[in-house]
């Protein structure tokens, strides 16, 4: 049996990621110090598996609960918890429900007789509620078959038709593959195959990619403790953006906002980490992470910048600018299934606002046959395609350049895209631009 710590964790960390701004690998990272691999692993599932089905859940417990709003996010995330191990995972459902009434008996003021009546419940009515639950309207369904809300299914059932936004909302919900990327400036792909191999790790190379691994099991980073320094995690999707910027060694190039890092590590990878690299990043939070992973690399030619980007003055002027800006991060969903409960509808044309402004503000520091590329982790059109028509209404030296045969598969009329129930990668947009003279 796993602790009963840690199914407490769980609802610690649902409590605080659906509350507040933590977010989910956080949360967890500071909840399991503590524990072993396994207990760790029950975590990560118990966690992730509630954000990602969150509504469904509410759906199969709401029969049963006449008041749900007045339960409190503690006694909520408690049923939710038991809920989705009675449903979703093989836990004997005696020990489900005996180990969440006793978590709620130490609680203050816990809703002991309620948790134990609502759970016997829901055992009672457990095939009644066997997915997928039957609506007569198909965006009802789906929104709450898949537990995405419903102005973002409406939005997607309109861009892509039924059938593949019912195969998009699914690939959200599915457990992403581990992905990492080589450092080619200590090993190569081929080698670092190897060591995984004599290790136990089984693998294979991504289809893309040059310098992709895909594990066949989602690992603990302390797991690759063996091959430390020779590997950064990091989407497939992602990867190929860096490609598109193709840097070149010796040149002068800006990643605009940088952290966590994985771009500008492999940008210094492919500048074989000869040149200078600028990453800017303006929280200060993040610029930690983006120091240790490029010190875990071994980088050298990267110079950190915790400033904004439209506020940093004195920088001159770059070969290749990479603007990965922030978003609606709707095509990692699938990573950060959180996301789906803090975006609204209004939030991509907002982030498209912005990230217009953002792409003007830096298009200023690239010189003249320079090349910059604009990406997003996020497959609406008001963040991607939008932003570039608007950015080339008013930027008559910019155009959009198709130079990188690595990348035409996943390209049409010069935007880069990716989705996850097509490609099996994270949903990026990319574009590369030229500064004419």
């Amino acid at each position: 049996m796993f602790a009963p710590n840690t199914r407490l964790s769980a609802i610690t960390a649902l409590n605080e990621i659906l509350s507040s701004d933590v977010r989910p690998k956080q949360s967890i990272e500071a909840l399991a110090v503590s524990f072993d691999r396994r207990d760790r692993a029950f975590l990560m599932e118990l966690v992730y598996g509630v954000l990602r089905h969150r509504d469904t859940l509410d759906w199969m417990l709401a029969p049963f609960l006449r008041k749900p709003e007045r339960l409190g996010d503690f006694t909520r995330n408690n049923l939710r918890v038991a809920a989705y191990q009675i449903h979703f995972m093989r836990v004997p459902e005696w020990a489900v429900v005996h180990e969440s009434v006793e978590i709620e008996k130490k609680r203050p003021g816990g809703k002991v007789p309620l948790v134990n009546a609502v759970l016997r419940n829901l055992l009672r009515g457990k095939d009644a509620h066997s997915l997928p639950l039957e609506f007569d309207d198909p965006v009802t369904s789906m929104s709450v078959n898949t537990s995405h809300p419903k102005w973002l299914v409406r939005r997607w059932v309109k861009r892509f038709g039924e059938e593949d936004a019912l195969l998009l909302a699914r690939a959200d919900n599915a457990v992403p593959p581990m992905i990492i990327r080589a450092n080619t400036l200590k090993t190569t792909r081929e080698e670092l195959l190897d060591i995984l191999a004599r290790n136990g790790v089984e693998a294979t190379p991504t289809a893309s990619s040059p310098d992709g691994i895909r594990l066949k099991e989602v690992r603990a980073f302390s797991d690759l403790s063996f091959c430390a320094g020779l590997f950064a995690v990091q989407d497939e999707a992602s990867q190929l953006i860096t490609y598109m910027l193709d840097p070149r060694p010796g040149e002068r190039i800006l990643d605009a906002c940088a952290a966590p890092g994985g771009k500008t590590t492999h940008i210094a990878q492919l500048m074989g980490d000869r040149g200078e690299i600028v990453a800017v990043e303006k929280n200060k939070r993040r610029i930690e992470t983006l120091r240790k992973n490029i010190e875990s690399l071994g980088i050298h030619s990267v110079r950190i910048i915790n400033e904004d980007i439209t506020e940093a003055g004195g920088m001159g002027t770059f070969d290749r600018i990479l603007l990965d800006a922030p978003c609606s991060a709707t095509g990692v969903i699938r990573r950060h299934p959180d996301v789906k409960y803090r975006l609204r509808a209004g939030d991509p044309g907002g982030y498209g606002t912005r990230q217009t402004a953002l792409l003007r503000s830096v298009s200023n520091l690239l010189k003249v046959n320079g090349v910059m590329v604009y990406s997003v982790c996020s497959i609406e059109p008001e963040e991607g395609e939008h932003v570039i028509n608007d950015f080339l209404k008013t930027a008559a030296d910019f155009r959009i350049i198709d130079a990188v045969s690595l990348l035409r598969d996943f390209k049409q009329e010069g935007f880069f895209r990716t989705y996850p129930h097509k490609h099996d990668m994270d949903g990026f947009f990319g574009v590369s631009l030229c500064r004419k003279k």
